[in-house]
């Protein structure tokens, strides 16, 4: 909770202001039943209806003031938690910006989700009732045992005898309940996992008629947030009749032992009245209480997750490195590179080492699993090596500015990922000052200009989320598009070709040969990379072979394998084709 205060101080001054209403409520609260004792000792057991009328005009006057003040607390307790929110939303997206791929991967996708909303929601939640009445509930407590001593001390010894163990209970259940709470956030993450994957893969469940499990999946990490938020709730329900039970009793000792002090002359009725309007304010605030340390424990549990992001310092810097403007050649090395993903058993690449010159085609070739995207994900630095070093034009990657080396580098991911928004939109979001003839040069060459005017709105085509409307080529194409509008240097295709039918791709290929830039192509199929001036040919993460195509069908059986087995399948493939 001490990283969320922080952000609490920021709105200082409307949450004093906000305290000093809610302190004027609590203090015309307090005092209103000894005014209550007042009227009905001096006014209406001595008939005395100035004394009435006086008493009566002043407990008025304070319960117009108590709320008006309850008006303004409610305003600034806004501000406040509003504020509070807002700034933490943004300070965590923001951080979760400047994570690495790796702590992404570690915190999931979906429970960063869950704290950025749900959270983040919650700790507003908290902050406001904490402005609002969470204060005043305890302080009541205290404040109307204090005040019950001023008014009659033998009964209000009664009520100081209630009210510790009936606290001492409370917090006991609270404690249990930010545990359990705590769960409930965690089985949260699970259950918007569960129904992220569902709704991305909606059309893969269709096809493959899966929705029966993913139902039942679904089914059983909901039972299990139901369990555990019902374990939760029944925790914390239980405070109610145990302090209830506690406090009415507590009243029922306080009517006996009033009666017999009126009898006795040791207790006037309207003292009588006080006690029991503070023990049954007591016991509303009790009701309130409870509430508030449910919210409280969730809160708590909110916090301390939001606290885990913000507390994690990014692993990536983006000031590291030479910040000065630096154009590259295209000119890479690897140099006896290594690299383990974390937690992993095995290195995914081991002793790399080769040199592509400026404006080279290179393709990159190996079964799956042999290491071929996590290879390309090391030269935009999205991960860092393990072992060994990369260079470009000579220097080592450390000296170069991550955002100096990144602008100058174009990716067209495995899976292609566009946003919601128009398709200008989109391609913009390779380089946000590209001219209209950039763009258009880009989509040309991409293959996907055709298609986009040939839509109503052409380049303002709204398309949906992850181009929900579009097919696979398209989105590759687009993909692709908004790579080469950025101009890179280095152009790395991730498996980003293989939706396209083999004309578009050898047209593709063809533009981007005209391109004053280093391409790398991770292809299935050697025929993608054929042509290439050199081929990576790696198998079980080591870097089996280099070289240009027929340098190495003379000189690598493996290579030489695949390559017949896939020439096998082609003449396969189109005999049946023409059959």
């Amino acid at each position: 909770m001490k990283e969320i205060f922080t952000y609490v101080a920021k709105y200082k001054a409307a949450a004093v202001f906000a305290l000093f209403l809610m302190a004027i409520e609590l203090v015309v609260e307090l005092i209103q039943p000894v005014i209550m004792a007042a009227i009905i000792d001096t006014g209406v057991t001595q008939h005395d209806i100035g004394s009435i009328g006086f008493w009566g005009a002043v407990l008025l006057g304070i319960s117009v003031l108590a709320f008006a003040s309850g008006i303004l607390n409610s305003f600034f307790a806004s501000k406040v938690s509003q504020g509070t929110a807002y700034d933490l939303r943004k300070d965590v997206y923001e951080r979760i910006q400047h994570f690495s791929v790796t702590q992404i991967q570690r915190f999931a996708a979906s429970s960063l989700i869950t704290r950025l909303t749900a959270d983040v929601t919650q700790i507003q939640s908290l902050i406001f009732m904490a402005m609002r009445i969470m204060l005043r509930a305890p302080l009541f407590i205290i404040g109307g045992v204090i005040m019950a001593f001023t008014v009659n001390v033998r009964l209000a010894l009664i009520l100081a005898a209630f009210v510790p163990f009936l606290l001492l209970i409370m917090f006991f259940l609270m404690t249990k309940g930010v545990k359990l709470f705590g769960s409930v956030q965690g089985k949260i993450d699970r259950l918007n996992a569960i129904i992220q994957e569902n709704l991305l893969g909606i059309r893969l469940v269709k096809a493959f008629l899966r929705s029966t499990f993913e139902a039942t999946r679904f089914r059983k990490v909901n039972h299990s947030l139901m369990e555990v938020n019902k374990r939760a709730l029944q925790l914390m329900e239980t405070v109610m009749p145990l302090v209830m039970l506690g406090m009415n009793t507590g009243i029922i000792a306080i009517l006996w032992f009033g009666s017999v002090q009126m009898e006795a002359g040791d207790a006037q009725p309207g003292e009588v009245v006080a006690i029991l309007n503070y023990a049954t304010r007591i016991l509303g605030s009790f009701g309130v209480f409870s509430f508030l340390l449910m919210n409280f424990s969730r809160g708590k549990a909110s916090a301390a997750r939001i606290t885990e992001v913000l507390l994690e310092q990014p692993e990536e810097r983006l000031d590291k490195g030479d910040q000065r403007e630096q154009k590259l050649s295209g000119q890479i090395t690897f140099d006896e590179v290594s690299f383990r993903y974390p937690k992993a058993k095995q290195p995914a690449l081991m002793h790399v080492s080769f040199s592509v010159e400026a404006g080279e085609v290179v393709g990159v070739i190996g079964e799956t699993g042999s290491g071929k995207s996590t290879l390309v994900q090391l030269i935009p630095g999205l991960f860092p090596v393990t072992l060994g070093s990369i260079y470009f034009d000579e220097r080592p990657i450390e000296s170069i500015g991550v955002q100096q080396l990144r602008r100058q580098i174009g990716i067209v991911p495995q899976q292609a990922h566009l946003f919601s928004g128009t398709i200008r939109e989109n391609l913009l979001w390779g380089n946000e000052e590209a001219s209209n003839k950039e763009i258009i040069q880009a989509a040309e060459d991409a293959s996907i200009h055709d298609y986009i005017i040939s839509l109503p709105h052409g380049y303002d085509t709204v398309i949906g989320q992850r181009g929900i409307n579009l097919s696979g080529g398209q989105k590759q194409r687009l993909s692709l598009a908004r790579a080469l509008v950025r101009e890179p240097k280095i152009l790395i295709l991730d498996d980003s070709t293989s939706a396209l039918d083999a004309n578009t791709e050898a047209k593709v290929l063809q533009a981007l040969r005209r391109r004053s830039c280093t391409v790398f192509i991770i292809a299935s199929k050697i025929s993608s990379v054929k042509s290439a001036e050199q081929i990576l040919l790696l198998k079980h993460g080591e870097l089996e072979a280099s070289g240009p195509h027929h340098e190495l069908i003379k000189q690598n059986a493996y290579y030489r394998t695949i390559y017949q087995s896939q020439s096998e399948t082609e003449v396969f493939e189109h005999a049946g084709n023409k059959w």
